[in-house]
């Protein structure tokens, strides 16, 4: 599985949306409409960062159930346990990863 989502980030999505958020409630209090504008920008932009980083784990986890099951019926037609045990482990791994980032 590849980690390379440095595009995305979920941490830096999650910062910036609460960020904006903020940044707009500042703006809204003191009737700056310049920060209330930005706020709301930047709110949305970490949003997006946030779920572009999500869908990318999903994807990345379709694939390692996908390749996992693949090994792990390898293994189990060559009689490899341990290839069929870490297809299986992999496959389990993709399957969690799918779950904790679903859309």
């Amino acid at each position: 599985m590849s980690s390379d989502n440095s595009t995305y980030n979920k941490t830096t999505g999650q910062y910036h949306s609460t960020k904006g958020n903020v940044v707009e409630a500042i703006g809204n209090v003191t009737g700056l409409e310049s920060w209330q504008k930005s706020g709301k920008e930047e709110h949305a932009a970490g949003e997006a960062e946030y779920k572009a980083a999500q869908a990318h784990e999903y994807v990345e986890g379709a694939t390692d159930r996908m390749h996992g099951k693949g090994e792990a019926v390898w293994g189990a037609v060559t009689g490899d346990k341990t290839q069929q045990a870490k297809g299986n482990l992999r496959h389990d791994k993709g399957e969690a990863q799918q779950e904790i980032n679903k859309p």
